[in-house]
């Protein structure tokens, strides 16, 4: 099977929670990957009435699964991944433009450090028109079993 969809499968998430359509890069040193918010989301029914745009709490969980889980993941591919747990140690996270309802985003990831099952990771967001709409640090911890 294909290594990005393996590792899409292997996600802890389900919907309405789960922000990762696909993965197009991944190395050792980093992943790429991508989401398209669906316009009938949960989240935006009273997130600004009128003129709803995406949560900033979202947009760094989106950015958290494609640019910290996944690449967890696929750095521990070596290991029995049939039970593990996940969980967000810290984020710091700017953020530049708004994301719609409908919108495609592009999630990229560089890993600063792997180590004790800690990953710290520079994360950026662009829009489908290759704008920043946010960037930061995000760390967390996975737990192999």
């Amino acid at each position: 099977m294909n290594i990005k969809k393996k590792i899409i499968e292997l996600l802890p998430y389900s919907e309405p929670f789960l922000f990762v359509d696909e993965l197009e890069e991944v190395t050792e040193n980093g992943i790429s990957g991508t989401y398209t918010f669906k316009k009938d989301a949960y989240f935006y029914r009273g997130h600004f009435k009128d003129n709803p745009v995406t949560p900033g709490v979202i947009l760094t969980e989106c950015m958290a699964q494609i640019g910290v889980v996944c690449l967890g993941i696929f750095l521990l591919k070596d290991r029995d991944l049939g039970n593990f747990g996940v969980a967000l140690s810290n984020a710091t996270v700017d953020y530049y433009l708004p994301v719609l309802p409908g919108e495609k985003v592009k999630v990229v990831s560089e890993k600063e450090y792997f180590r004790f099952n800690k990953l710290k990771c520079k994360v950026q967001m662009f829009n489908a028109e290759e704008k920043l709409v946010c960037r930061g640090e995000i760390s967390g911890m996975i737990k192999a079993e």
